[in-house]
């Protein structure tokens, strides 16, 4: 397997994670999606939405979205419950994940951290409502779904463990705090995500994310 990936992107460190908490091989290729990388005619061939991260299989299929490589990969294992209505939740989480989470949490520590934004202004409203639900959910179990850890823990950490980076003072959410640690205790956990470099700062970067 390849995975086309970009270090910052918890998008892209969510794949790398159950990829290392599978224990599974792959080759990973690094996609400078700030430095032009996706705009090429060859990428549009791997993903025509010239977006990380992007799964090559064994057998050469391309897998593209977050939630659907997750899914392929965790197919058969704990990760993804058997029963109907888990794995249903299962979805729901990521479905939260991406239509919650990741455009008001991740979109705010992107504003933050590549300068387009200054922390202290930032509107937090929407992120502050995303983690709300979160909390009143964590308030009552441990983990999301049913007693233990699944993929919607494993695509919810992704965004949720850096949410302070937008300027989000977590202090108040004590329920995810301490769900983030129990995350951290999985076994063959490992966290790997980086902070944006220079070049992803506006009047630096060539993407998609600059039309």
């Amino acid at each position: 397997m390849r995975l086309y990936d970009y270090a910052p992107s918890p998008n892209c460190y969510k794949v790398r994670l159950l990829l290392a908490q599978l224990g599974k091989k792959y080759e990973r290729v690094p996609v400078d999606i700030f430095g032009g990388d996706t705009l090429t005619d060859e990428y549009a061939q791997i993903n025509p939405g010239r977006r990380v991260p992007v799964l090559e299989t064994d057998d050469g299929e391309y897998l593209v979205e977050s939630g659907a490589i997750l899914l392929h990969l965790a197919e058969g294992t704990s990760l993804l419950p058997d029963d109907p209505i888990e794995r249903a939740q299962v979805y729901r989480w990521l479905f939260f994940e991406q239509s919650s989470v990741y455009p008001t949490v991740g979109g705010l520590r992107f504003l933050v951290g590549t300068g387009r934004v200054d922390a202290g202004s930032a509107p937090k409203g929407p992120s502050v409502q995303a983690l709300k639900v979160l909390e009143g959910r964590l308030s009552e179990d441990d983990f999301l779904v049913g007693d233990s850890y699944t993929l919607a823990d494993l695509a919810l950490f992704g965004y949720v463990h850096v949410a302070d980076e937008g300027g989000i003072e977590m202090a108040r959410f004590p329920a995810i705090q301490r769900w983030l640690d129990r995350v951290r205790e999985q076994p063959r956990f490992m966290n790997d995500l980086e902070s944006f470099p220079g070049n992803a700062r506006l009047g630096a970067s060539r993407s998609i994310y600059d039309g």
